[in-house]
């Protein structure tokens, strides 16, 4: 007989009963695999927690569900649980991740390219073992009628004793529990689908408040300090916008592998700065680049419900040419009222292959579109953002061409479970080669420019390669590894800058072992820029130090 056919019809509140266990057993599988392999899940007292955990668990989720789930929408219910406890099960599985709204938002801001890097023959797998083939037998069985009032008396009866056996269970295990809890938050983010629904109800909410604010206008005073006599002599600064590039694996801060040799023939020529103990403001692009380029602060950013412009406002503001070249998923709202190029889809066949492009056409769109600016604004001096793919996961390989994968043999696949260690770490190192190469060969043809130039270069946050099974990044900031909040800065300065400012590269050595954050980038960039506002903070100005002329 094929197991699929229904015998009989079955009562509502069983059905129920029979997907509130499969969501608080087989839908929570990472959950209980964590909570196994702790140090504190052993012996008799710890079988007692896991089994008090899934009592309680199985009783909010019949609390729960008896509340909002009732025979008409039964099966389509199901099914959309089915979909969000088995993707997340297999992320938070695959990469060690875990679902909160920082997460959430990433997968929103989820662009076609990485959908495409994320998919995989064995989330094919898990999506037909927990969706298609209990959602499958679930749609198909028969429910019977039965009377509205005695249907609402069980169903409201079961949600009350469920919650109240939830209730005594978790009282008289409360101890143990919280002590679990306190030690490892990263189980509050695992227990599905709670932690899905917690998530899109702060992002939903959070930003639905936040669309109904106007935006504020910062740096209304912002002027340039000297107004250069002619383009010729204006400035011309590029931030160079990193993506998941980790402090951890590049060569100048000190890393076993030589990862960044061009950056250190510049570091040679004395006119290149690393900077080696910076934090990011978070551990997504979602969350760093907002973040950074605002005047707020990582704590008072965080904190803010309100709207405001941000350092590119400022800057065109006083009057210099702002330009945003984007090579990645977008500038989260930084770049909405500033001339901004999306590189992405451009048909260069020299670096645009398979449905992407590598960094360098930024490089190769830059000239084009230095002179489509308004001619005004560059004879003040223009300031160019280029947002990279940089080392963007889970697919490292595709960001480096062949020519540049210095580090053999690379893993060549999305699912990155089933490489080897080393192979994970090859294709992120040569990600990182390629971008040494990008920033060398900017700077490269910075020098060729008649006027005074400069270069930053600092990542949006790091990444994590299977250390202590997490992979990728996203993480809540309070638990996130070093390898995903440690990244990158650098600063160039041409000779022409440093003559015409009286600067020297020592004020900026001095402070390259410094403890420094993407706090810094909002008024170091108005300082290397030279504009004055009421909003600049001089201690997190890195060019403060060098006004002195030393």
């Amino acid at each position: 007989m094929n197991l699929l056919t229904p015998r009989t019809a079955w009562h509502p509140t069983r059905l129920l009963a029979v997907l509130v266990v499969w969501l608080a057993t087989v839908g929570n599988l990472p959950f209980w695999m964590a909570i196994w392999q702790l140090p504190e899940t052993q012996g008799m007292r710890a079988l007692s927690t896991m089994g008090s955990l899934w009592l309680i668990l199985l009783a909010l989720l019949g609390w729960f569900l008896s509340l909002w789930v009732w025979p008409r929408w039964l099966k389509p219910a199901g099914l959309a649980m089915l979909v969000t406890v088995t993707s997340s099960s297999y992320f938070m599985l695959t990469y060690g991740v875990v679902i909160d709204s920082s997460m959430l938002a990433n997968v929103v801001q989820t662009d076609v390219r990485e959908v495409r890097d994320l998919l995989s023959w064995p989330m094919l797998a898990a999506l037909m073992l927990g969706v298609v083939l209990p959602g499958v037998w679930l749609w198909r069985q028969p429910i019977r009628s039965v009377p509205a009032r005695s249907l609402i008396g069980r169903q409201l009866g079961v949600g009350l004793v469920a919650f109240l056996v939830a209730l005594g269970v978790f009282w008289m295990s409360f101890q143990d529990i919280a002590s679990l809890t306190r030690s490892h938050k990263q189980l509050r983010y695992m227990i599905n689908p709670f932690n899905s629904l917690y998530a899109v109800t702060l992002l939903t909410v959070g930003q639905a408040a936040q669309a109904t604010k106007p935006l504020r206008a910062i740096g209304e005073d912002a002027k340039l300090l000297k107004v250069p006599t002619s383009e010729a002599t204006a400035p011309l600064v590029v931030l160079i916008l990193g993506e998941t590039a980790r402090a951890a694996n590049f060569g100048l801060g000190g890393y076993a592998r030589d990862t960044t040799p061009q950056l250190r023939q510049l570091q040679a020529q004395g006119d290149l700065v690393y900077f080696s103990d910076v934090k990011s403001c978070g551990t997504s692009t979602q969350a760093s680049v907002p973040c950074m380029f605002s005047h707020l602060g990582k704590t008072a950013y965080e904190s803010s419900k309100d709207r405001y412009e941000s350092v590119l406002d400022v800057l065109q503001r006083a009057g210099m040419a702002v330009l945003w070249l984007d090579n990645q998923s977008g500038c989260k709202g930084v770049c909405d009222r500033v001339p901004n190029v999306v590189t992405t889809a451009l048909k260069v066949p020299e670096y645009c292959a398979s449905g992407e492009c590598l960094d360098e056409v930024m490089l190769h769109e830059l000239p084009k579109q230095l002179a489509a600016l308004d001619p005004a604004k560059r004879a003040q001096g223009t300031v160019v953002v280029m947002h990279q793919m940089g080392s963007h996961g889970p697919a490292y390989y595709k960001r480096s061409p062949k020519g540049m994968k210095t580090f053999q043999p690379e893993c060549s696949s999305h699912a990155l479970q089933n490489c080897p260690p080393e192979q994970i770490v090859n294709a992120y190192d040569n990600s990182i080669v390629y971008t040494d190469h990008f920033i060398a060969k900017t700077v490269k043809w910075l020098q060729t420019q008649s006027r005074p130039t400069a270069l930053i270069y600092l990542s949006d946050h790091g990444e994590s390669l299977g250390e202590k099974g997490l992979y990728l990044h996203g993480m809540p900031y309070s638990l996130a590894p070093k390898e995903q909040t440690h990244v990158p800065m650098l600063v160039w300065l041409s000779k022409p800058l440093q003559r015409e400012r009286h600067w020297g590269m020592n004020c900026l050595q001095a402070q390259s072992a410094k403890p420094l954050s993407h706090d810094h980038l909002f008024h170091s960039l108005l300082g290397l820029a030279q504009v004055s506002t009421q909003l600049t903070k001089p201690a997190l100005n890195l060019f403060s130090a060098c006004a002195d002329g030393r």
